[in-house]
């Protein structure tokens, strides 16, 4: 296959590769993450801030894979106003360094206690910052964001992250009651992706 047709999301989460998949998958012949190549192991973020974590993550998948392979990185967070942008870049770790998803949602709902679902202080974004490779070289950036509020406690089966406890600007249900399409359309990690595939339309390629 022609390495231009192939895509490498820079992650081993299956649920971000999936949303990735369903915007570009008309773009590219096909689309692997690190889930295909398990002698990658787990790279450090040490950046402070989004696009630094990206481009860390891309340009090192790259060196890894060659000069002719073509990757696609991402860092992402939550920023919550009541806590000054917290988590940010340490939004996978918020809870500690064994934290998983629920520990995060807990830890975040914890420190809100007292403010109410009408205070401003609620107020919140997921941010999205995308970094493209093609082996150690950075090609593009990427930036997308969707403005909201945290919920009071969990609602909805769907999603995974924060996505229980962030209700997006004009709806009233979290991320994770809202059908897949509808995340897909209106999430941070879409306003991304439309960004590149903008990018794609006026280049032609990855060149």
């Amino acid at each position: 296959m022609n390495e231009m047709n192939r895509l490498i999301i820079a992650t081993g989460n299956t649920h971000k590769t999936d949303e990735i998949s369903k915007v570009l998958g008309s773009f590219f012949e096909r689309i692997e993450d690190l889930q295909s190549y398990p002698e990658i192991g787990e790279i450090d973020e040490i950046g402070c801030t989004f696009e630094e974590n990206a481009e860390l993550k891309a340009i090192e998948v790259g060196k890894l894979l060659g000069k002719s392979a073509i990757i696609l990185s991402d860092d992402s967070g939550l920023e919550v106003d009541a806590l000054n942008g917290a988590p940010g870049v340490r939004s996978a770790r918020f809870s500690g360094e064994n934290a998983n998803d629920a520990s995060n949602r807990k830890k975040l709902l914890d420190e809100l206690e007292g403010i109410g679902a009408d205070d401003g202080r609620r107020t919140a974004r997921f941010r999205c910052v995308m970094v493209l490779a093609r082996g150690d070289q950075k090609l593009a950036v990427f930036n997308g964001v969707v403005d909201g509020k945290i919920a009071d406690g969990e609602k909805g089966e769907g999603g995974f992250g924060y996505d229980s406890i962030f209700i997006p600007k004009n709806y009233e249900k979290t991320f994770a009651e809202l059908p897949s399409h509808t995340k897909n359309t209106i999430s941070h990690r879409a306003n991304a992706l439309a960004a590149f595939k903008a990018w794609l339309l006026d280049t032609g390629s990855v060149k």
